[in-house]
């Protein structure tokens, strides 16, 4: 049987990920935050105060890219470190009033794209859609 990536789940996967991350960020450049902080981000707006371990075992990066990317949002004032009091070796992560001032539009930024990408599915095919895509993440992260 011959590849062809027009049938290639992982290549329309990957396709996918990239007009999304593509719309995502041309939406939330004006707000000074690019598509590798969202995730981050994301983790964030739920709970702050967090450790770089535990951001870094909800988030699917590299340990390298996730200290990069948390060195930049901190010179841009997204975030700021402190030390863990129970555990010296430790920095704890904390949004600046900055960042958290941009969630609100950020996420309308998350959910018009993810309504424009969407819109050629009716309601029901969406939440399939999405079923199936979290079907297949847990069945991976299982490997």
């Amino acid at each position: 049987m011959k590849f062809k990536k027009e049938n290639s789940a992982g290549y329309l996967v990957n396709h996918m990920a990239r007009l999304f991350a593509k719309e995502l960020q041309h939406c939330i450049a004006p707000l000074g935050i690019v598509v590798g902080q969202f995730p981050i981000l994301l983790e964030l707006w739920l709970k702050d105060g967090v450790s770089q371990k535990d951001l870094l075992s909800k988030i699917d990066v590299e340990q390298a890219t996730l200290a990069n990317t948390l060195s930049r949002m901190e010179r841009d004032g997204l975030i700021m470190r402190t030390k863990n009091p129970a555990d010296a070796r430790a920095q704890l992560i904390w949004l600046t009033d900055k960042a958290r001032a941009l969630r609100d539009d950020a996420y309308d930024c998350a959910q018009n794209v993810n309504t424009q990408a969407l819109r050629v599915l009716d309601e029901s095919e969406q939440v399939q859609f999405v079923e199936y895509m979290r079907r297949v993440i847990g069945g991976m992260q299982d490997c």
